[in-house]
């Protein structure tokens, strides 16, 4: 099968969490024997931050990673007509501009044999659902939404059986266990600051309960303003500023805990939806805490794959466990390793897609607006 994926970007992940799946999903298909190719707008908010930031240097952990992976860039429509000659399979992600979408449901309506689909990997379909729909869905085959209660909006919106649930997933090729142990020590957390979704729940399941705990947290991410690293100073917090995702596994190799502090809208909103950041730390073996989370679809088993903390006097206390327990260390990294293998890597969720695209009845040209 030739498949071609238009994403925002491969090849940075600055900000880009969605990334980290992608690499990993299209490496299995590729793996399989599928032509995959990944577009990316010539001009990306993403990759234009790490070049600034990093230079040509912030892109060594990715090519060496994924040397690979194919990775072609457009401007205007006319150069991606050559990319889909001859695809039996497009899909858009919604970090894409409206004229790209557009134009690909322009080309299956009138012809095309590709089947397309659009796949949503935000909240903006609760927080901003104006944005969703200026994009112009019609004659998309289908949906991918990377979780049932997004999917269920979809569903309201007129897709019904089109839209389908795609969790996101660990690169298990990448993210495991390390080779050999190495010295751990203290508390790591691999996040962005972000808009002000959870800068609170930062404060209350993050800073204080590691500190209370005496645990050294080392903190990496971007888009931390200048108040938010003064109270990560502050909380005794090291700052570390960008991690290529590529390079996550080794961080998470020298620490003995991560944490899991969940985005506002998917915690009040969109249930069941997990960061990429709870799949990738219970691939590479490190015990994680949670902050309250509803696995509504039962992806994992909160208080054996991970620890859930109601509040911040609970966080403390795991935290403190964490520090003194290595045996409940051992029993939380054995049982999320299990889990993620069981059902939860790049590999299930390859084939989840070829089933999606191939599976007969699931798939059939939209020719109705469907948003």
């Amino acid at each position: 099968m030739r498949l071609i994926y238009f994403t925002h970007s491969l090849l940075s992940c600055w900000n880009h969490g969605n990334a980290h799946f992608l690499r990993g999903v299209l490496r299995e298909l590729s793996l399989r024997g599928h032509d995959v190719l990944a577009l990316e707008p010539a001009s990306s908010w993403s990759l234009e931050n790490l070049l600034r930031d990093h230079g040509q240097a912030g892109l060594e952990a990715y090519r060496a990673a994924y040397p690979d992976l194919r990775v072609a860039r457009y401007a205007t429509e006319e150069d991606i007509a050559p990319a889909l000659d001859g695809a039996e399979a497009v899909v858009v992600h919604e970090w894409n501009e409206p004229w790209l979408v557009a134009a690909l449901g322009r080309a299956r309506r009138q012809g095309a044999r590709f089947t397309l689909l659009f796949h949503d990997t935000h909240h903006r379909a609760v927080s901003d659902p104006d944005a969703i729909r200026t994009f112009d869905l019609d004659g998309y085959d289908g949906v991918l939404a990377f979780g049932e209660a997004l999917a269920a909006v979809y569903r309201r919106w007129g897709w019904g059986r089109r839209v389908h649930v795609w969790h996101e997933a660990a690169d298990t090729r990448l993210f495991h266990p390390p080779r050999h142990a190495v010295p751990r020590d203290g508390l790591v957390w691999i996040g962005n600051w972000g808009d002000g979704e959870r800068s609170a729940e930062l404060e209350s399941f993050l800073l204080r309960p590691a500190r209370a705990a005496g645990l050294p947290l080392d903190i990496h991410g971007v888009r931390y303003p200048e108040d938010a690293l003064h109270s990560l100073a502050a909380h005794g917090a090291r700052y570390h500023g960008w991690l290529a995702n590529a390079c996550a596994p080794e961080v998470f190799a020298r620490h003995v805990a991560t944490v899991h502090v969940p985005r506002r809208f998917y915690v009040e909103q969109l249930p069941g939806i997990p960061t990429i950041r709870v799949f990738e730390a219970l691939a590479c073996g490190i015990p994680l805490v949670s902050a309250p989370w509803n696995d509504a679809e039962g992806l994992f088993q909160p208080g054996k794959d991970y620890l859930v903390a109601a509040d911040e006097a609970a966080m403390t206390r795991h935290l403190r466990a964490l520090r003194h327990d290595p045996a409940l260390r051992a029993s939380l990294a054995a049982q999320g390793l299990a889990t993620i293998a069981a059902r939860h890597s790049c590999a299930h969720r390859a084939e989840a897609l070829l089933g999606i695209i191939g599976a007969p009845g699931g798939i059939h040209f939209a020719s109705e607006t469907a948003a």
